[in-house]
């Protein structure tokens, strides 16, 4: 296993904390960054780090309990990094969902990521 950068060990404190953690977490992202996301049911494309937090604030208006993160794969090729994770929480069918980040950095901060979730396809 790669060992993870610090960005995205910061990235993933800062989702973590919901809410009290979105200064933080904005300060992940480039100004231009984008963020292709799943979850509403489709593949959405969000640009720009204003439209990257308010995709992230969704969660925070019905946030899951308890949850945690677990990292469990890292992988660097040229210049993209690839985490696989597994997310717990009793608000999730099953306790549990995974899937993949694939981040693009510039400059220590993160201007694309893109997420998918186990059995999407990707």
């Amino acid at each position: 296993m790669t060992d993870v950068p610090i960005e995205i060990s910061n990235f993933f404190l800062a989702m973590q904390a919901g809410k009290t953690g979105a200064e933080a977490l904005a300060a992940c992202f480039t100004d231009n960054a984008v963020y292709e996301e799943p979850f509403t049911g489709e593949m959405r494309r969000h640009e720009g780090r204003d439209a990257v937090m308010a995709a992230m604030a969704l969660g925070w208006e019905m946030p899951m309990i308890d949850m945690r993160i677990r990292i469990d794969h890292v992988a660097t090729d040229a210049d993209e990094i690839r985490v696989g994770w597994t997310c717990f929480s009793p608000s999730i069918p099953g306790g549990k969902g995974s899937g993949l980040n694939r981040y693009r950095m510039e400059e220590g901060l993160i201007a694309q990521l893109i997420t998918t979730l186990d059995g999407d396809g990707d």
